[in-house]
């Protein structure tokens, strides 16, 4: 079978494209430079996998990186996750099968049949409430803010609801071998300390050195850090995990104060966090702080002095912030790529098939990988290992960077990077990361292959996309492939997948008649919470739930992990501070 797989991979020679094969064949991309700023990898990693599962983080005490990322890396709630920015749509919607596909044709296999249904809407994920910054209380998760109801789009009445992304989440598994990410790339691949696109080259704040017996600025330029880069933007985003006007420093200052994950269970047989865990409570043994963290996992200079400073960084003997807080932006996002760039899915069947098991891949999927390569063409944009045109190359030098308009909506709607155009993201676990594309438009691979037999939805450029002829058996063919991409380890949250406990707000309470319950803040609606248990090591005893699984509701009963009906163990007045 060594032969048939390595026939396989020469196929994508003759079309010019990068070979298919094992992930695990593929050195994880570092940055460069990272021997400047860390003490201890083992250490960043740590203080990465707790920044991102702390839900303290949030400023409403109650929001992680993971609350968006906590299924298979990508969200999996059923509630309050449309949103139409060009249109009126029903805030708190309720995901239903009926609403997919959001393009609906007469005939799902021609583009030109006539058209049952056009919505605009998109599935994206639930952020903040709409609120002002005015400050933090130490020891305390969440921060103070005011209301502010000025965007009507995600009120009905006078209540607000948490505002939802404009773009589906994607999942953050194998982001590591991404040049840029963010689906229209905007998180660049250096990485300047503080800001997304890494614009910083000839100017900005710069990191606080202690140096001298004092605090000098220096600039930071790390290569191959978009994941580091992509992290600092969601923290103080004000849709996403912020109230607007929060700062870096202040953030430091909030958790600096916190016991990390003191709202969280910690499974102790954690593969990272276990031998911190609190072997009764949640949250870690209260030597590891988040300021003992930083200091094991980043080089003294970083952190050591004790310099009062303002907001602007600059020397202030009234001064409320330190160094640690100027430079937390580098601290977070360090740690954060650190901690994903363990998430790597490189034990499916996919990549125990390229190795040589020929058992591993069944007739039904080895054919639909004949398929996907040739009379489908998929591996135009999803090539390589990592299944995507936008990777890095194996040797670590740059790949095309392919960001396609695929005809998934009109320009219009969303310019992506540019003229609709999206990054060609990664397969792997695509079984588990539905709804699918940017708008989240499709709930199935079948749906999802659908939407390719017929050349896309609107009409895109020229060469961009062409239409492919294939039978029931095929379509069924080549989803056999796209689930045999699916890791175990991903499958059951086994480790490195394994995570602390999290709880997350599912949507708004209604009333009998529709209409939103007040929570306990009057001009923000009640919120409906669900739980994940803490998960160790050895993953849990039932898979993950898919897309179209939660829409049906399967697995409720028990076959399934994350079916969104589980309570939230932790006491809701504690997360919210009150």
């Amino acid at each position: 079978m060594k032969i048939i797989a390595a026939g396989l991979l020469l196929m994508n020679v003759a079309f010019g494209q990068t070979q298919l094969r094992s992930l695990r064949a593929v050195p994880v991309p570092e940055p460069s430079g990272l021997s400047e700023y860390v003490r201890d990898k083992a250490s960043l990693i740590r203080l990465g996998k707790v920044f991102f599962w702390d839900m303290q983080a949030g400023s409403d005490g109650v929001t992680a990186c993971a609350t968006c990322h906590f299924h298979a890396g990508a969200d999996h709630r059923p509630q309050n996750s449309l949103v139409d920015p060009n249109s009126p749509f029903r805030v708190n919607a309720e995901l239903s099968t009926v609403l997919f596909p959001l393009y609906l044709l007469s005939d799902p296999r021609n583009r030109n049949s006539a058209m049952v249904r056009d919505s605009g809407v998109r599935v994206g994920s639930a952020g903040t409430f709409r609120r002002i910054f005015e400050g933090i209380v130490p020891g305390q998760a969440a921060e103070l803010g005011r209301d502010a109801l000025d965007k009507p789009e995600f009120m009905r009445g006078d209540m607000q609801v948490r505002r939802v992304t404009p773009r589906n989440t994607p999942s953050v598994f194998n982001t590591v071998y991404y040049v840029r990410n963010f689906w229209d790339g905007r998180a660049g691949r250096t990485f300047d300390g503080f800001t997304v696109t890494g614009a910083n080259e000839a100017e900005g704040p710069g990191v606080l050195v202690a140096r001298n017996g004092g605090l000098e600025r220096q600039r930071v330029r790390i290569d191959k850090a978009s994941l580091a880069a992509q992290a600092v933007g969601p923290a103080l985003d004000h849709l996403e995990m912020s109230y607007a006007g929060r700062t870096w420093p202040m953030l430091a200052k909030k958790l600096l104060s916190l016991p990390p994950l003191a709202l969280q269970k910690v499974a102790i047989d954690d593969s990272v966090l276990g031998p911190l865990a609190r072997k009764e409570g949640r949250g870690l043994e209260e030597q590891h702080t988040y300021f003992a963290m930083i200091q094991s996992a980043f080089e003294p200079k970083f952190w050591e002095s004790s310099e009062r400073l303002n907001a602007a960084g600059e020397l202030d003997p009234m001064g409320e912030f330190t160094q640690v807080g100027h430079n937390f932006s580098l601290f977070w996002g360090l740690a954060l790529q650190a901690y994903q760039s363990t998430l790597n899915s490189d034990a499916s069947p996919f990549d125990r098939f390229m190795e040589g098991d020929s058992h591993a891949l069944t007739p039904q999927e080895q054919e639909g990988m004949r398929l996907f390569q040739n009379a489908a063409g998929c591996t135009r944009c999803h090539n390589g290992a990592e299944f995507s045109a936008a990777a890095f190359n194996e040797n670590g030098s740059t790949r095309a960077d392919s960001f396609e308009r695929t005809g998934v909506r009109p320009v219009g709607d969303d310019i992506g990077s540019g003229n609709g155009a999206f990054k060609s993201i990664g397969l792997r676990n695509v079984e588990f990361t539905g709804p699918y594309f940017h708008n989240g438009g499709q709930s199935t691979l079948e749906q999802v292959v659908d939407f390719y037999r017929r050349g896309g939805d609107f009409a895109p450029i020229t060469g961009d996309l062409r239409a492919f002829a294939a039978t029931p058996g095929q379509t069924a063919a080549i989803v056999a492939f796209l689930k045999a991409l699916s890791d175990d380890r991903v499958r059951y949250e086994r480790a490195p997948f394994d995570h602390p406990e999290l709880c997350v707000p599912v949507g708004h309470e209604e009333d009998e008649s529709g209409e939103l319950k007040p929570g306990d803040v009057a001009t923000s609606a009640a919120e409906r919470w669900r739980g994940l248990a803490a998960v160790g090591a050895g993953g849990n005893a039932a898979p993950l739930q898919t897309f179209d699984e939660m829409l049906r509701k399967f697995g409720e009963n028990g076959e399934r992990a994350h079916t969104m009906n589980e309570a939230c163990t932790a006491s809701l007045a504690s997360l919210l501070g009150r």
